[in-house]
C-alpha cells in the first residue's frame, strides 16, 4: 500500500486546485440535499400525521377522506362497540367523527388561490390528538361560524390570521385563534365545529371519517374485525398511520423530479472530480512511475488515487451539507393530489439527508477517480519517467 501521507502531500501541493473542487463539489451536493430536505420535509408532515393506535374508519373503496362518508346511523353503531377507550370526567367514548371539505382561499403571493383542508372537529379530536395546541386566541365555539387555523395556513393565506373574517359559500367565517399541529400534516387545515359545518355545506347525514382510540392492540384487532364483517356499514377500517402513508403516493412526481436531479448532481459531481484528478495526476507522471519502479503495484495506485479523489469528494460532501442547512428555516407547501388540497411543510435536513448527501458525494469521488486512477497506472514505465 502507498502510504496515505503521499496522499496528503499532494494535496496541500495544490491546495488552492483543491479547494475550488471541493467547493464545486460542496455547491453541487448542496443543491441535492436541498431536493432531499424537500422530500423528506413533505414525508414527515405527510406520514408523522398517523397514530398507529388509532383507527380511521372510511368508506368502502374510498382513498382519501374528501371522497369518503360514514353515515351517522352508522356511527351510532361504532359508538356503541366494545373497546373503545374513554375520555373527560364524564368517560365519553374516545372517538372523533370528522367531516372534511376543501375551502379555495386567496394565498399571499397568488390571487387566485389555493384549496384548503377544513376539518369539522368535537372535543374528542383534541383528546385524540394532544399534540393540536392553540398558540394564540381561543377555541371556538361549537355551534357558531368560528373556526381556528394553523399558523402555516395563516401565515401563507390572506384573511385568515386572528382576528380576520372571510366569506366561503353564503357563509361568513371568524378566526377566533391559531394553532400548531407538531409538524403534522394537520399544521395545513382550518378546523370548526363539525355540526355548524355539516349545515352550512349541507352535509348533515354524514360524516367523513370517524377517528377510534382503541384501549389496547387486542381491542383494536376486535374493532377492525367487527367494522370490516358487519355488512350494515360497508366501511372499511384501517390504522391511522397506515392512511397516511397511503398518502404520500400522491407524492411521486416530486419523488421523481428528486431522483432525476439526484442523477444528474451525481453526474456533475463525478465529472467535476474527474476533471481534478485528470489535472492533478498528469503533472505526477513520474511520481506515478517511479512509484511503479520501486515495486509498488497497479492496484495501490489505482487504489491510493480512487482514495484520494473519495477523500476530496467527502469534504465537498460536508461542505453541501453546511450549504444546505438553511433550507431548514424555509417553509413552503404543494398540492397533494389525492386531496387537492395545500400542504405546507418546512425542509427537514436530519441524519437520514446528511448521511444520504455524503454517501452520493462519496460515490461521486470514487467514480470520478477511477478513470484518472486507472489511466495513470497504465502508463508505460519508461514513457512516465521521461515527462516532463
Amino acid at each position: 500500500m502507498i502510504p496515505v501521507k503521499y496522499n496528503v502531500g499532494n494535496l496541500k501541493a495544490r491546495t488552492g486546485s483543491t479547494l475550488l473542487t471541493i467547493i464545486g463539489i460542496g455547491i453541487v451536493i448542496g443543491v441535492m440535499i436541498a431536493m432531499l430536505a424537500l422530500y423528506n420535509g413533505v414525508l414527515a408532515a405527510t406520514v408523522s400525521s398517523g397514530s398507529k393506535s388509532n383507527i380511521l374508519v372510511m368508506r368502502e373503496g374510498a382513498e382519501a377522506e374528501l371522497s369518503s362518508w360514514v353515515t351517522k346511523d352508522a356511527f351510532r353503531i361504532i359508538r356503541s362497540l366494545p373497546g373503545i377507550a374513554t375520555f373527560g370526567a364524564d368517560n365519553q367514548p374516545l372517538l372523533s367523527p370528522e367531516l372534511v371539505i376543501l375551502f379555495k382561499l386567496p394565498k399571499k403571493d397568488d390571487p387566485k388561490g389555493s384549496n384548503v383542508t377544513v376539518r369539522g372537529v368535537t372535543p374528542a379530536a383534541f383528546a385524540i390528538r394532544p399534540y393540536v395546541k392553540i398558540v394564540s386566541g381561543r377555541m371556538f365555539r361549537p355551534g357558531t361560524n368560528e373556526l381556528i387555523v394553523s399558523r402555516r395556513i395563516s401565515n401563507r393565506f390572506t384573511n385568515v390570521g386572528l382576528g380576520d373574517s372571510f366569506t366561503f359559500g353564503p357563509q361568513t367565517w371568524n378566526v377566533v385563534g391559531v394553532f400548531e399541529a407538531d409538524g403534522t400534516a394537520f399544521d395545513s387545515e382550518i378546523w370548526t365545529d363539525v355540526n355548524y359545518l355539516g349545515n352550512a355545506r349541507k352535509r348533515t347525514d354524514s360524516y367523513s371519517t370517524v377517528l377510534i382510540r382503541p384501549v389496547d392492540s387486542a381491542a383494536m384487532a376486535s374493532l377492525k374485525s367487527a367494522l370490516q364483517n358487519d355488512n350494515r356499514l360497508k366501511l372499511n377500517p384501517k390504522s391511522e398511520y397506515q392512511y397516511y402513508a397511503d398518502q404520500t403516493q400522491a407524492f411521486g412526481g416530486i419523488r421523481f423530479l428528486i431522483g432525476i436531479v439526484t442523477f444528474f448532481m451525481i453526474i456533475g459531481a463525478s465529472l467535476g472530480t474527474m476533471n481534478s484528478m485528470f489535472s492533478a495526476v498528469a503533472s505526477r507522471g513520474r511520481e506515478i512511475a517511479t512509484l511503479r519502479a520501486l515495486g509498488f503495484k497497479r492496484r495501490s495506485i489505482i487504489l491510493s488515487i480512487a482514495l484520494e479523489s473519495a477523500f476530496i469528494a467527502l469534504l465537498g460532501g460536508l461542505a453541501g451539507l453546511l450549504f444546505a442547512l438553511p433550507v431548514n428555516f424555509l417553509s413552503t407547501g404543494t398540492t397533494n393530489f389525492q386531496t387537492f388540497s395545500e400542504v405546507a411543510f418546512n425542509f427537514k435536513v436530519d441524519g437520514g439527508v446528511a448521511v444520504k448527501g455524503l454517501i452520493l458525494a462519496l460515490i461521486a469521488g470514487l467514480i470520478g477517480g477511477l478513470l484518472p486512477a486507472v489511466r495513470a497506472a497504465r502508463m508505460p514505465i519508461t514513457r512516465a519517467l521521461r515527462e516532463i
